[in-house]
């Protein structure tokens, strides 16, 4: 299945002097992507998995120096693995995350490209004493969007670039094309974008089996909270995780500590919550008081929703007559908690942070993104009634926001009204930040 970090490898792998670390919640396809680059690079592969070679990691010793590190690498490497034509691949290297400090000592001495992956490492590698700043570069990963769904599932690049074209000239799409498109969203919302769940829907096309993937890969999820719960009895990961289905499809979709325990507060569960927004399976969305760049000045630490790093896990959650709703397109049914769900892992894997702002006599705003360098708002609507806003015209209509425009993603076509863009939900993997190449400041230094 194709997948869009795929292209960020093969630069790094053709181009690029740095090591690679490729990060990410477990199953969302790092290794596979890895190996499937370096493959189809013509590079040779020596690689080390260090929960599979448990003895690697006292072999290894994370003690001995970077020399004689790399002479026992060498040992082990079989003849083909010629110097400057191989990369070798650390997987799993949370197990042994010393080698990251050798990374500087590696580069520098040249006989190898090397690429590390691991689950937990930003959990992990917060302990690593120097992390080796110029010599890495890092890859962090997320589940597959939509726009990789609908390539794994046949859609023509002919309707792609139509999308893209639509989006930029807000042109709306065909009506058949787009309720097309729509129905597959909704199977999205159901399969979510784990690698596995995605392969094994395309395979199969039974929810029933999606399903049982996606229960595997949370029983992995859990195994983690229970070791790390183990090491540190005051986190409360499985508590918190397990009650983030509820919250959501709650009115008021802000995170309520006393759901966990009447007697504490956030300060008792703060570390749990940072756990596991850095082990990549939780995506916390922080309130701010104002919408105003920067957003961050403003965040409040304490406030904030918290979603599901990929949709189809947290659909998993729900009963099955949630999924079938789903795949009937009931309008009926209150669909708010996935469409938002999908808007924040979007958003979050195209590199925005994402934040609400909740201000009495005002109302409450989805979600607001610094977008070249303004503040754009962003409404999510779930039912047909997509251009009530009340809360998002309020605040549009607050002058010291300087909001110039707003998107509002919903089951309709593509439209303008003013400065309000409607989008359909499908489309929402298209919102990014406009890249800047360069930017060239040529001084004037004659007379200095």
């Amino acid at each position: 299945m194709f997948r869009k970090d795929s292209i960020t490898v093969k630069e790094w792998l053709e181009n690029s002097n740095k090591a690679l670390l490729v990060t990410g919640a477990r199953q969302i396809g790092k290794t596979w992507l890895v190996r499937d680059e370096i493959e189809k690079s013509g590079y040779s592969k020596y690689e080390v998995n260090f929960i599979d070679q448990p003895d690697m990691i006292t072999y290894l010793n994370a003690q001995m120096s970077a020399e004689e590190f790399l002479v026992k690498l060498k040992m082990l490497m079989p003849e083909e693995c010629k110097t400057h034509k191989t990369v070798v691949f650390f997987d799993e290297i949370q197990k042994c995350p010393e080698i990251v400090t050798k990374i500087k000592f590696l580069v520098d001495e040249g006989s190898f490209k090397y690429v590390m992956s691991g689950s937990l490492l930003g959990v992990e590698l917060k302990g690593i004493a120097s992390a080796p700043v110029g010599y890495l570069t890092v890859l962090k990963m997320y589940p597959m969007d939509f726009e990789e769904f609908m390539i794994a599932n046949s859609v023509s690049n002919a309707t792609l670039d139509m999308l893209k074209e639509k989006f930029v000239t807000c042109n709306s799409i065909d009506e058949f094309i787009h309720q097309k498109l729509l129905a597959m969203f909704f199977v999205y919302l159901i399969v979510g974008g784990m690698p596995d769940a995605v392969k094994t829907y395309i395979e199969t096309k039974d929810i029933r089996e999606v399903d049982k993937v996606q229960r595997d890969i949370v029983t992995l999820y859990k195994e983690d909270f229970s070791q790390y719960e183990r090491e540190d009895k005051k986190l409360k990961l499985k508590s918190i995780y397990d009650i983030i289905p509820a919250e959501l499809n709650k009115q008021n979709k802000k995170f309520v500590f006393t759901m966990l325990d009447k007697e504490l507060k956030f300060d008792r569960y703060e570390n749990s919550f940072l756990w596991l927004k850095d082990a990549g399976v939780a995506l916390p969305v922080y309130n701010v008081d104002a919408p105003v760049i920067p957003l961050l000045a403003s965040k409040s630490s304490n406030v904030f929703k918290l979603f599901s790093n990929d949709i189809g896990l947290l659909t998993s959650a729900y009963p099955a007559e949630t999924k079938i709703q789903l795949i009937n397109k009931n309008g009926e049914v209150n669909n708010g908690a996935h469409f938002e769900n999908a808007i924040a892992q979007q958003l979050t894997a195209n590199g925005f942070e994402l934040y609400f702002c909740k201000k009495k006599n005002i109302g409450e705003l989805d979600f607001a993104i610094e977008m070249n360098g303004k503040v754009v708002p962003i409404e999510v609507k779930s039912g047909k009634a997509y251009k009530s806003h009340k809360a998002l015209n309020n605040y549009m209509n607050v002058s010291d926001y300087h909001m110039e425009k707003a998107y509002v993603f919903s089951v309709g076509n593509v439209e303008t009204d003013g400065n309000v863009i409607y989008l359909p939900i499908y489309m929402c993997y298209l919102l990014k930040e406009q890249r800047i190449e360069k930017i060239i400041v040529d001084l004037d230094m004659d007379g200095l």
